[in-house]
């Protein structure tokens, strides 16, 4: 299985940087998929409010807890939660806990 690891600063305008594990590259996805990640937001980090067109994502949450933006509504998210955002939507997540939010992040092309 193919991994790579990128830091990124400000990921969509958020505050802060995230550190994305990628675990599958474009060939293993086939088209079908454009990320399924491993994503590690540390303590004030945040990935920036933004929509997605032609695909939709969903965040498990393994470690952590954060602030999830939801086409503008803001709820706690937690271990084990999940969240979809449809093609034509969009969303945000800010990690509002002392220890780092820890999500799987799959993004489907439509």
């Amino acid at each position: 299985m193919a991994t790579k690891t990128v830091r990124i600063e400000g990921l969509a305008g958020g505050k802060g940087h995230v550190i994305i594990n990628h675990l599958l590259d474009a060939e293993q996805m086939k088209r079908s998929a454009r990320m399924y990640a491993r994503v590690t937001l540390e303590p004030g980090c945040e990935i920036g409010f933004h929509k997605h067109m032609n695909e939709s994502e969903t965040y498990y949450v393994l470690a952590g807890r954060g602030a999830y933006n939801d086409d503008g509504n803001v709820r706690e998210i937690g271990v084990g939660d999940v969240t979809f955002t449809p093609h034509g939507h969009s969303h945000g997540l800010l990690n509002t806990g002392a220890e780092n939010l820890v999500i799987m992040a799959l993004i489907l092309l439509d």
